[in-house]
């Protein structure tokens, strides 16, 4: 009776240690590097293709539209902007990607960020891992000013993955193509501000390149066939003056001309390339002779849509009301002439299209240039719908993250401006309100006064902000994703990591890591992925300093790498606990079988 007593409280000593399993010391949290990103998106994908039929497409082709700071709000009213235009009331217009079939929801927090910011955002986008605040290309090794720490942090990209299939790749923006969205593609960078050397610490610019000498020399931007956009001053060096603006001068200490530079690289390479800085160029350009093209239309970002062929501000040196801009290209016009290149190759494209100023019309409390981007970005969009068929081509429309414009009114009557005030004054202060507000920003004034009451014009109008800051603030919400295409409805659905949007875009499209999906003769959608092979497209540079910094790390992170699985509970026991299950419940079946054949 003894023994039997022995044995019962053995097991339930064993049963409760499985059961209630010592707390996690901080060391064994689980590290966001890029081994969990990648597996985490592959959890994700073996959901989704439990509803995918046996007969799945290819996408030869892929388009990623990112409106920098598209909010759902933003959308919202920059729809209802659209039919006003039209003469219509405006709420039940559709924009395009309002009819795309495949609608889903992205968290765009950092690893070390609530909401979230620019680069960060587009290494979670662009590379499928989420990143550090104002890194660039990195994972969650990679630390804000820390050139070392970018050695053995880089991240491959959509551009990476598409190179190593053979497809042509393209880069449209309406921001400088050194900016934290565009360069998440091709650039690894521990601060998304050192888009030339001049803000690259001169102890580190032989070991961390600065951005805009990644694109010219580095893999993959020095294969990327289409980049058009602006930021010609992180090109030139400080003698050489803005072909544009003459009183301008370029910001690179090292002397180099790099639009010079990659063209004569193209050239040595016997490529068929052109650098070009006008639409005028643009306009002359012919696709058929030209494989590769740089296009820096602008000294820094392009102009607002509403100001392009604008009358500038008086510059140093010249009369009052002199000088008149030169039209920069719209991206309706770079995103027909990229396409014109791109789909010369048979084994398909990516193109990334970015309004990029949506975001900083946003920072300014200035609705009216956010929406109008914001509609510049579908007038693109559907410009590249004319020239793609999307029985072959995936689209897919999101944002980086939002912003803190809110939109709401009292009873306000259908088909009033959206940039208008309501129709009722405040039940509080009895002062008037605009639709559209901000949370943040330089809007703020008291007492509250509405924008067009001291401007005179409503593209200048900066609308009321509750509370005062220089530039308004990102928002922390959820982003839309609308999406058209092969797998576009099976693919995105639901809320999902802004992390996985490349790598379900890789699924679609057959593209690194997921490859193997047009290698395996029968399909098995369900079967859970043990492993998940992380490109190693990134050549890693290894000074013995960092070396023996990444060793010391490594042993005493406590990194441990999450498996993913279709079959795993959403709710996961943690690791520690869940490896030990299995031997210690083994342990209690062989002290009772003992039990039992000796008659205790």
């Amino acid at each position: 009776m003894s023994a039997w007593c022995y044995i019962v409280i053995m097991m339930c000593t064993i049963n409760n240690g499985v059961l209630s399993p010592a707390p996690m010391s901080a060391e064994m949290k689980e590290t966001y590097d890029r081994h969990y990103w990648y597996a985490q998106a592959q959890e994700t994908l073996q959901k989704r293709l439990q509803y995918a039929s046996e007969k799945n497409p290819v996408a030869k082709n892929v388009i990623l539209v990112v409106g920098d700071g598209m909010s759902l709000t933003t959308a919202t009213a920059a729809r209802i902007l659209r039919g006003q235009r039209r003469g219509q009331s405006g709420e039940d217009t559709d924009l395009v990607w309002d009819t795309f079939p495949a609608v889903a929801l992205a968290k765009t927090y950092n690893v070390d960020a609530q909401t979230g910011e620019s680069s960060a955002c587009a290494t979670a986008l662009l590379c499928g891992v989420k990143a550090r605040y104002e890194t660039l290309g990195l994972d969650a090794g990679g630390r804000f000013n820390n050139c070392a720490s970018a050695i053995s942090s880089k991240v491959t990209s959509l551009i990476d993955w598409a190179h190593e299939a053979g497809k042509s790749s393209g880069i449209v923006t309406t921001a400088r193509v050194t900016h934290a969205t565009p360069a998440a593609l091709y650039a690894h960078a521990p601060s998304r501000y050192w888009e030339d050397d001049s803000r690259v610490p001169p102890t580190v610019r032989r070991d961390c390149k600065d951005i805009a000498l990644q694109l010219v020399e580095n893999e993959p931007g020095r294969n990327i066939n289409v980049i058009m956009g602006g930021g010609r001053r992180h090109f030139l060096p400080t003698v050489t003056p803005d072909p544009e603006h003459s009183n301008r001068e370029g910001r690179r200490l090292d002397g180099r001309n790099l639009a010079e530079d990659w063209a004569r690289e193209k050239k040595r390479r016997r490529l068929r390339a052109q650098y070009i800085h006008s639409r005028e160029q643009l306009a002359k350009l012919d696709p058929r002779t030209v494989d590769y093209l740089l296009g820096l239309f602008e000294y820094s970002h392009m102009e607002f849509n509403a100001e392009r062929g604008a009358v500038l501000d008086t510059e140093e040196g010249t009369a009052a009301g002199t000088v008149v801009k030169a039209d920069d290209p719209s991206l309706a016009d770079m995103t027909r002439a990229a396409l014109a290149i791109l789909t010369k190759n048979d084994k398909g494209f990516f193109l990334l299209l970015e309004g990029g100023r949506i975001d900083h019309a946003h920072h300014y409390n200035n609705p009216y240039r956010a929406l109008d981007e914001t509609l510049e970005l579908e007038t693109a969009l559907l410009a590249a719908l004319e020239k793609v068929n999307p029985a072959e081509t995936l689209i897919v429309v999101t944002a980086d993250h939002g912003h803190v414009m809110t939109f709401g009114g009292q009873a306000t009557p259908r088909g009033h401006p959206i940039l208008g005030a309501d129709t009722v004054v405040s039940d509080i202060d009895g002062f008037r309100y605009t639709t559209l507000l901000y949370g943040t920003g330089p809007g703020h004034s008291e007492p509250r006064a509405l924008p067009l009451n001291s401007t005179n014009s409503p593209a200048d109008a900066v609308h009321a902000a509750a509370v005062p800051r220089q530039w308004a603030t990102h928002g922390g919400e959820d982003v839309p994703i609308y999406a058209l295409g092969p797998m576009a409805t099976v693919l995105f659905a639901g809320v999902v990591e802004q992390s996985y949007i490349p790598h379900a875009i890789a699924y679609a499209a057959c593209l690194a890591h997921q490859a193997r999906r047009c290698q395996e003769p029968i399909f098995n959608f369900t079967k859970p992925q043990v492993k998940v092979k992380i490109p190693n497209c990134v050549p890693t540079e290894v000074s013995s300093a960092s070396a023996a910094d990444e060793t010391r790390n490594e042993g005493s992170s406590g990194r441990r790498v999450v498996v993913a699985s279709s079959v795993m509970s959403d709710e996961r026991v943690p690791r520690s606990s869940a490896t030990l299950i299995t031997p210690l419940v083994n342990v209690s079946r062989y002290l009772l079988m003992f039990a039992l054949s000796f008659g205790l």
